[in-house]
C-alpha cells in the first residue's frame, strides 16, 4: 500500500492549519487563507501537491455539499418569496454583465462568438463564496443577502443554456453541431424532475426519514440523508443540470421536512471539509509567474471586472427596489467570477474558442476577484457604516437589527426570551405544561420522531433534532433565549449541549440533569449555571416526605433542603459537613394524621360531636370534615356528622387504629 493521494491530503491539512492560524491572527477570512494554501502547493508554486485532479474531483464533492446545506437552511417557501429577485434581479446582472463584457472585449479585438463567451465567464459568480461568507458573518437573511442568494441561484441556473450555446460559439463548428443537443428533450427531462421533487418533497422523503429516525441509528440518518442529496444531484446531471443546482434542490426537498436541522447537523462537518478543498483547488490555478509577467495589464482587466459586475448587479438590485445601500453591498459581493466560470473555460477551450493565453488570463482575473471579495465587502461595509453617521444613509445593510424583517429565519426567531427544553422525558413534559400553564413561551427538542410527530399535531412547539449540533440550537432561536433546560439522559450529550449553549448565548442560564453528584462540577466548569444530580434529589424527595409524616414544620423542610442545594448537596455526599438545623427535631414520632368515610351502620352516624366526645374516649381532634357541599375546618360540637362523610383526625396512631375500628 502506498500512501498517494493520502499524502497529498496531509500536505494540504498540515500547510492549511498553519497557513489559516496565521489568517485567525491576523483576521483574514478563511477562503483567502485556502486559496492562499492552494497557490503555495500547486503546480505554480511549491509543488508540493500532484494530484491536482483528484483535489478537484474532492472539491466537486465540497461545492455539492455546499449546495446542499443552503438548500437544507433555505426552503421552498423562501424561494418563492424572493422569486421576484431570482428572475428578475439575476436576469438583469446576467444580461448586463455579458453585454458590457461582450462590447469591451470587441473593442479589445476578439470576435463576436469570443467577446460573447468571455461575457458569459464573467457573468458567473461565486456561489461558494458569497454564501460561505454570508453565513459566516450570519447575513444570508438580510436584504443584500437575499438578494445576492437570488441572483446567484438564477445563475446556476442560466449555466445550462450557457453549456448548450457554447458550441455554437465555436469558429470549427457549424450549425450542424448544434443536432447533438436536444433543446426539447432537456425541457422535457426538467419538467419530470419538477415533478419529481414535488412527489418527493411531499411524501416520499418525509417518510423515509421518519422510518429511518425511528431506528435511532445516527449512521443510518447520515448515509439516508447522502444518498438522497447524491440521487437528485446525479438526476439533475443526468438531465443536463449541474450536480451543484442538484444538490441545493435535494436540500430544497429535505428542508420541507421535519428533520431538516437534524440533517443539517450532520453534513455541516462534513461540508467545512471537502468545501475547503474547492478553494484549494482554485487557489492551484493561479499561475504567479504569468501574472508578474503583465501585471498592470491583470490589475486592469481586474478592476474592471469587479467594475462591470458590481454596476449590473447594482443595478438589478435598484429594478428590485432594493435600499441603495444593500444593493450597492450585493453588488460588490457578486463582483468576483464563480466556480462555473472554471467548468464553462474548459468547454470553450476544448471547442477552441478562446486559446490557452486567453485562458491563462481569465485564470488569474478569475482566482484574484475570489481573494479580493471578502476583504472588498469588509471595505464596503466599513465605508457604509462611515456613511451612516454621516447620514447619508438610514441603516447599515446587514446589520440583523436593522437590515429588514428577519421573521423567516427560523421557526422560533420571533420568540424573544423563551424557555429552551432539550428532551421530551417525564422531566421535560413536566416542565413543559408547567411552562404552559405559567404561559412562559417555550420551544422543544427531542430525537424520538414518534413523540415529535404526535407533539407537533397536539400543537406542542418541537422540532426533531439533536441538540449536540449547532444549527439545531440556532433553529431553536438559542441567541434570543433566556433560559435551556437540558432533560436527556445521555451524560456526553448533556456535556456538548451545554458547552454548546454557553459558546452560542453567554447570558443564557444554563440548567442541566445529570445522573450522579461526581459529574455536577465538570457540568458546571462547561459553562452550566444549575445542575440537578438525579440521585440527590431523589433522596430529597424521599426524606422530604418522611419529615412530613413526622409532622416537621414545613417551612423548616424547605429552608433544610435550600441550604443542601446551595451547599452544592455536600450534606449528602459528606455527612460530617452537615449544617445543623436545631430547630428540627423528631418529638412527636408517634402523632399521626388520618382521614376517615362516615358509613350508615358507623356509630358516628347522625351524632353530634359532642355526642361522640372523641378527645375524651379516643384521644383524638378532629380537625376537619369533608363534605358534598364543601369542606368544615374546625368544627363545633354541635357539628353533626353525616353519612359519607369524610372525617380528618389527629392524635395517636394506637388510638387512631383503636377507633377505626
Amino acid at each position: 500500500m502506498t500512501l498517494g493521494l493520502f499524502k497529498e491530503i496531509f500536505i494540504i491539512f498540515i500547510i492549511s492549519m498553519f497557513v489559516l492560524y496565521f489568517c485567525s491572527r491576523m483576521k483574514i477570512p478563511a477562503i483567502v487563507g485556502y486559496l492562499f494554501t492552494g497557490a503555495l502547493l500547486g503546480p505554480y508554486g511549491l509543488r508540493l501537491v500532484h494530484a491536482t485532479h483528484e483535489v478537484e474531483y474532492l472539491a466537486e464533492v465540497g461545492v455539492v455539499l455546499l449546495l446542499f446545506t443552503i438548500g437544507i437552511e433555505f426552503s421552498f417557501k423562501k424561494l418563492l418569496q424572493i422569486r421576484k429577485a431570482l428572475v428578475l434581479g439575476g436576469f438583469t446582472q446576467v444580461l448586463l454583465s455579458i453585454a458590457a463584457v461582450t462590447f469591451i472585449e470587441h473593442k479589445l479585438g476578439f470576435t463576436v462568438k469570443q467577446s460573447i463567451f468571455i461575457g458569459f465567464l464573467v457573468s458567473l459568480s461565486s456561489t461558494a463564496i458569497v454564501l460561505k461568507y454570508l453565513q459566516e458573518k450570519a447575513e444570508i437573511d438580510s436584504i443584500y443577502g437575499q438578494t445576492s442568494l437570488a441572483i446567484l441561484i438564477f445563475q446556476d441556473i442560466v449555466i445550462v443554456p450557457m453549456i448548450l450555446i457554447t458550441p455554437l460559439l465555436s469558429e470549427r463548428m457549424g450549425v450542424s453541431s448544434a443536432g447533438d443537443f436536444s433543446v426539447g428533450l432537456l425541457l422535457l427531462k426538467i419538467v419530470a424532475i419538477v415533478f419529481l421533487i414535488i412527489a418527493a418533497t411531499k411524501f416520499i422523503v418525509p417518510q423515509i426519514l421518519y422510518h429511518v429516525a425511528k431506528t435511532r441509528n445516527q449512521d443510518l440518518f447520515l448515509l439516508t440523508v447522502i444518498v438522497i442529496c447524491a440521487s437528485v444531484a446525479v438526476l439533475t446531471f443526468k438531465a443536463g443540470l449541474s450536480l451543484a443546482l442538484g444538490a441545493f434542490l435535494a436540500g430544497l426537498i429535505i428542508s420541507e421536512s421535519e428533520y431538516s436541522h437534524q440533517a443539517l447537523g450532520y453534513v455541516l462537518p462534513f461540508k467545512s471539509i471537502f468545501t475547503s478543498f474547492f478553494f484549494v483547488s482554485i487557489g492551484m490555478l493561479l499561475n504567479t509567474s504569468f501574472i508578474l509577467s503583465m501585471p498592470w495589464t491583470i490589475a486592469a482587466l481586474t478592476i474592471g471586472v469587479i467594475v462591470v459586475k458590481t454596476a449590473a448587479a447594482f443595478i438589478g438590485g435598484v429594478l428590485l427596489k432594493v435600499p441603495t445601500g444593500s444593493a450597492m453591498l450585493a453588488g460588490f459581493a457578486l463582483s468576483q467570477i464563480g466556480e462555473f466560470s472554471f467548468v464553462l473555460s474548459k468547454t470553450g477551450v476544448e471547442n477552441s474558442i478562446i486559446n490557452d493565453h486567453t485562458y491563462q488570463m481569465f485564470l488569474s482575473v478569475a482566482v484574484l476577484t475570489m481573494i479580493l471579495t471578502p476583504a472588498i465587502i469588509y471595505c464596503v461595509h466599513v465605508i457604509l457604516k462611515h456613511l451612516v453617521k454621516l447620514k447619508y444613509l438610514q441603516a447599515v445593510p446587514g446589520d440583523a437589527a436593522q437590515d429588514g424583517d428577519s421573521g423567516d429565519a427560523g421557526e422560533f426567531c420571533s420568540i424573544k426570551d423563551q424557555l429552551i427544553i432539550i428532551g421530551y422525558g417525564i422531566n421535560g413534559k413536566n416542565l413543559a405544561r408547567a411552562a404552559k400553564a405559567s404561559k412562559i413561551p417555550y420551544v422543544i427538542s427531542d430525537v424520538n420522531p414518534e413523540t415529535v410527530r404526535r407533539e407537533k399535531s397536539n400543537g406542542e412547539p418541537i422540532i426533531y433534532g439533536d441538540a449536540t449540533y449547532e444549527s439545531v440550537l440556532e433553529h431553536l432561536n438559542i441567541k434570543c433565549a433566556k433560559i435551556i433546560v437540558i432533560a436527556v439522559p445521555d451524560r456526553i450529550a448533556v456535556r456538548r449541549i451545554v458547552e454548546l449553549s454557553r459558546k452560542m448565548n453567554h447570558e443564557i442560564y444554563i440548567i442541566a440533569r445529570t445522573r450522579f453528584y461526581s459529574e455536577v462540577e465538570e457540568i458546571k466548569k462547561l459553562g452550566a449555571d444549575e445542575v440537578i444530580p438525579e440521585e440527590f434529589e431523589t433522596s430529597i424527595e424521599i426524606f422530604t416526605r418522611v419529615m412530613q409524616k413526622y409532622l416537621i414544620p414545613r417551612n423548616e423542610i424547605e429552608d433544610f433542603i435550600s441550604s443542601i442545594r446551595k451547599g452544592s448537596y455536600e450534606m449528602l455526599r459528606t455527612p460530617n459537613n452537615s449544617p445543623k438545623i436545631t430547630d428540627m427535631e423528631f418529638k412527636m414520632p408517634d402523632i399521626r394524621i388520618t382521614t376517615f368515610r362516615v358509613e350508615s351502620h358507623n356509630h358516628f352516624a347522625n351524632k353530634t360531636l359532642t355526642e361522640i366526645d372523641l378527645r375524651k374516649k379516643y384521644g383524638l381532634t378532629l380537625v376537619g370534615i369533608s363534605r358534598a357541599g364543601g369542606n368544615i375546618i374546625n368544627p363545633s360540637g354541635e357539628e353533626r356528622i353525616l353519612e359519607n362523610d369524610v372525617l380528618v383526625f389527629i392524635g395517636d396512631s394506637k388510638m387512631l387504629d383503636k377507633a377505626n375500628s
